[in-house]
């Protein structure tokens, strides 16, 4: 499926990028009616179910049943914000986060060559373990940058692109984005799909993704805790 094919069917691309996604971390999958859930079992130990567009019904019954949790997610996919943040308190939820994009690539666009650094005290090693690929950069033994991607299909979902604060600002985040790249080009891989914090979005625009959609987690969680960085 070509990516802007994918970007016409929404609610497509965001099961491919949930199964992606949890592939990268592990997580068990299963459905919450007709959408997507992952449970969460490394950081809460519950589910997280994602809707893209729900109608006010399907809001409401998701928000219920995430509300018997303050540790469930309900994770909105959106490019109507707004509707969503004014339904949110009338049932009992608030947002933890409302700063992430859902980005995408056409793959034939990205580098398919191993990156290679030009800091002798830098080194990258790749590895395969589980059908994730993985990127890491190290400083002798200190981990400077690292990164994952899950291919599902002919899509590729990028996960977990952090680079260590003692190294930010010298290009690790696009290296390690790179060498990613090169390891899901071993598959036939059409599209790329991530979830882009505020600074990831400015890094991936650079690299030639774009934004689908808005991206809003709720929760009946009252700690204030941003629940895009678990």
């Amino acid at each position: 499926m070509s990516p802007q094919t994918m970007v016409e069917d929404i609610t497509g691309l965001l099961e491919v990028w949930v199964a992606g996604w949890a592939g990268c971390r592990g997580y068990r999958t299963s459905t919450e009616g007709r959408f997507p859930a992952a449970l969460r079992a490394d950081t809460s130990g519950e589910w997280e179910v994602f809707a893209s567009e729900p109608t006010d019904d399907e809001f409401a019954a998701l928000a219920a049943r995430t509300a018997e949790s303050p540790a469930r997610v309900l994770t909105i996919l959106t490019n109507d914000p707004a509707r969503y943040a004014a339904l949110v308190a009338r049932r009992g939820l608030n947002v933890t986060s409302d700063s992430q994009t859902m980005m995408i690539v056409d793959m034939e666009t990205q580098d398919a060559e191993d990156p290679w650094l030009s800091d002798d005290d830098l080194s990258l090693s790749t590895f395969e373990q589980a059908g994730v690929h993985y990127a890491e950069v190290r400083s002798g033994d200190t981990l400077a940058a690292s990164g994952r991607v899950f291919v599902v299909g002919d899509t590729a979902v990028f996960d977990k692109i952090i680079t260590e604060p003692a190294f930010q600002r010298r290009g690790l985040g696009s290296f390690i984005m790179r060498a990613l790249a090169a390891q899901a080009f071993g598959h036939d891989v059409r599209a790329g799909l991530l979830l882009a914090s505020l600074d990831g979005q400015k890094l991936y625009s650079h690299l030639g993704w774009t934004t689908v959609a808005r991206v809003l987690m709720l929760s009946a969680s009252h700690d204030g805790a941003d629940l895009s960085l678990s």
